[in-house]
Parts: C-alpha cells; structure tokens; sequence
C-alpha cells in the first residue's frame, strides 16, 4: 500500500531515495504543532517513526529491522534509519506494503498492582502489554505507573497524542486515592496531620527536590492506616511516596482516580474500554483538529472542554470503614478499590 508522506522533505543525511522524486529533507520554518500547507502527517519523518505510526512495531523496533535489511522504500533495502520518505515513497516490510495509520485513539484501563508499564522487563516482571486483550491494534502507555500503583493507566495508537498528554504543559490534573500507615489513632494527631497536608498547597522540598502545589485532604482514619485524596498536576517520579514519607507515612496503596478529563469510573481491574471518539474530540478541542489535520471550527465554537468540576463533598457518614467519605468526589471508584487489603 503506498504512504502518503509530502514530496517536500526526504533524508538527512542518509541515503537519498530511490524514487527520483525524493529529496534531502529540509529543516521546516512552522512553528511547533503548525502544519506547512500541502503537507501530511508524515511530512519530513524519519522511516521508524512512519511505522510505528501505522502500527508495524515500536520505533525502536523499526529501527533494528531497517538494520536487519527488512524495510524497503520503492523497491530497494534500507541499511539505515535516518532517512525520511515522502508521499511518493512506497514502504514495505519483508516484501509487504505497510498499512494506512488509524485515526488517534485513546483507551482507559485498571492496571492492577504488581505490573511494570513496559513492553517487555529485563527481570521478567509481568507487564500491562502482556494483560492487554488480544485483537487490539499496537498501544503505547500515556506515561508510567509505578509497579506497587494501580489505577488509571491511558493507551493510545498515536504518538502525536501520546506526546501532548505528556507534556507538563498539559498540565492536566492527577487525582489520586493514597491508603498510608501512621501507627496513629486520637484525633490530636489527626489535627496534625490535616494541617501538615494542608500546607502542601504551598509546595514542599524533599532531599533537595522541589515539588509543585499538591490538594491532599485527610478522608478518614482506619486503624493505624489513614486514607488520604491527593491531587496533582506535576508527577515527578514516585513523587506521592516520596512527599508522604517525608509527612512519616509509610504508603501501602495507591490508585489513580483521573488524568485530565478522562475517569477510572467503574472500569474493573484489568478491563479496558476505548474512550469515545466524540468525548475526545470534546475534550482535547484544537489539539483535536491539529492531531487528524482537519480545520477547526470557528472562534467562538470552539469544542475545547476544560475538566469536570469536581462535585462538593458530603458529609453523610460511609457504610464500611474503608469506603470513601465524600460519596460525590469519589463516585465511580470501583468496589474492589474500596476495599482494605
């Protein structure tokens, strides 16, 4: 099947195309996230990238088979992957022409704990991508969870859209359900407590790390385990554990409730579900239209859609001791992450 790269950019450096169409790939004067006009979505990318777009393996992946002699462009054998194809290049792999690349898409998933978020684990760890369904199409992970994490991980087929939810200045917020032993039980030292994750708000350093502003509230007390909401928009690496051991509390469970928009809800452990195409085309607005190479609609139609406000809190008492207070704010939290292990 022929590729439909634009004819104004083809390699740098590496060896020139076969087609006499092709030319050296010329540095673009767009503005990052602007398209040239008559352009595509692969306009001016390198090899590896094209086949990971359209699902063939990773870029990693693509690279070694481009070295292995496996990818071909208009009938001749690459030996390298710095090289860029335009529309009039046709790509095969082992002899076949590559695919036409899916519109993005974005699933929601439980990962439970104990999984790594990686392909493959050097130590032979279980991972998410081993837990996935069978019949989807090639996924990459929006950003890690922590092995011991569980909660909502995000998947998506585009690595466009991979890459602008993972940029901080998304800055969509993380909401998080945190289960931390204290050995503690008046409600003196709860007082301490609430007033210490209080002033997170102002930002905290630990071991000479600055982190942002954090919303943690105390939900209740089990035992010597408190049960804490946190939300953030930063997530430096293990960032909770680290700011709540400084705080001495020791994490036993931690679930991802939200990132951005987009709710764990009642998705059970291990399940997947495909978010909508119309609720992400609402909720990521221009970047929408940016990311399909589609016009956006007029000022003032804009189908941006800032998060959900959160709902008020209730003050009704739970009917177990480890389900959430405040049924509102945590309405879709699965049953099983409401229990205590």
């Amino acid at each position: 099947m022929t590729k439909t790269p634009p004819s104004h950019s083809s390699s740098r450096r590496g060896p020139k195309a076969p087609s006499q169409t092709s030319r050296p790939a010329s540095k673009s004067t767009s503005k990052p996230g602007q398209r040239q006009e008559g352009t595509s979505d692969y306009a001016g990318e390198r090899i590896a990238k094209v086949l990971a777009r359209v699902g063939v393996a990773s870029r990693r992946d693509a690279e070694k088979m481009i070295t292995d002699g496996r990818v071909s462009v208009n009938g001749r054998k690459l030996n390298t992957p710095a090289f860029n194809v335009t529309d009039k290049d046709h790509i095969s792999v082992d002899g076949k022409p590559i695919g036409e690349a899916d519109p993005p898409r974005l699933w929601r998933y439980y990962k439970a704990a104990g999984l790594v978020t990686t392909e493959r684990d050097p130590d032979g760890r279980p991972t998410v991508f081993q837990k996935l369904p069978a019949g989807l199409p090639r996924l990459n992970s929006v950003g890690r969870l922590d092995i011991n994490t569980e909660g909502l991980l995000l998947f998506t087929n585009d690595g466009g859209l991979k890459r602008y939810l993972e940029l901080p200045s998304t800055g969509w917020l993380r909401r998080y359900r945190v289960r931390a032993f204290d050995g503690q039980k008046g409600k003196v030292d709860d007082k301490r407590l609430i007033s210490q994750l209080e002033a997170l708000k102002d930002g905290i350093s630990v071991d000479g790390v600055n982190y942002k502003s954090i919303d943690a509230s105390l939900e209740r007390r089990v035992g010597g385990n408190v049960w804490i909401t946190m939300s953030l928009r930063e997530g430096k690496n293990r960032e909770i554990k680290k700011v709540l051991e400084h705080l001495n509390l020791k994490v036993n469970r931690l679930i991802r409730l939200s990132f951005g928009p987009f709710q764990l809800g009642q998705l059970e452990e291990g399940k997947i579900e495909e978010v909508p195409r119309r609720i992400l085309r609402q909720q990521l607005g221009k970047q929408w239209h940016e990311l399909i190479d589609e016009e956006a609609p007029p000022s003032g139609r804009s189908e941006a859609k800032t998060e959900p406000k959160r709902q008020p809190q209730t003050t009704r008492r739970p009917s177990s001791p480890d389900r959430p207070s405040g049924g509102k704010t945590f309405k879709g939290t699965p049953s099983h992450a409401r229990r205590q292990r």
